[in-house]
C-alpha cells in the first residue's frame, strides 16, 4: 500500500522519528536500506519504505507491506 503525508519536518527529521517509530525502540523493525533520500526498514515478513521531499513543507511518501496501521500512527505523528 503507498501512502502520502505533508508535515513541517524536514526530511532529516523524518528519518529521525522513523527510526525512533518503526525501528529496534519502537516496532522493533531492521533499517535494511538507507541513504539521502529514502530509509527502508524490513521485518514482520513486510516493510516500510520512507521517501521524503523537501519543500515549502515535506512530502513524506510511505510503500509498506504489512504494517499499515504503524504506518498510519506514523502518519498522525509528522502531520
Amino acid at each position: 500500500m503507498r501512502y502520502e503525508v505533508s508535515t513541517a519536518l524536514t526530511p532529516e527529521e523524518v528519518f529521525e522519528r522513523a527510526s525512533a517509530h518503526f525501528g529496534p525502540q519502537g516496532f522493533g523493525l531492521e533499517i535494511t536500506s538507507q541513504d539521502e533520500s529514502s530509509l527502508v526498514f524490513e521485518g514482520g515478513g513486510g516493510y516500510v519504505a520512507i521517501t521524503p521531499h523537501p519543500g515549502d513543507k515535506t512530502t513524506v511518501e510511505l510503500e509498506t507491506r504489512e504494517w499499515d496501521r504503524a504506518v498510519e500512527q506514523f502518519m498522525r505523528q509528522v502531520h
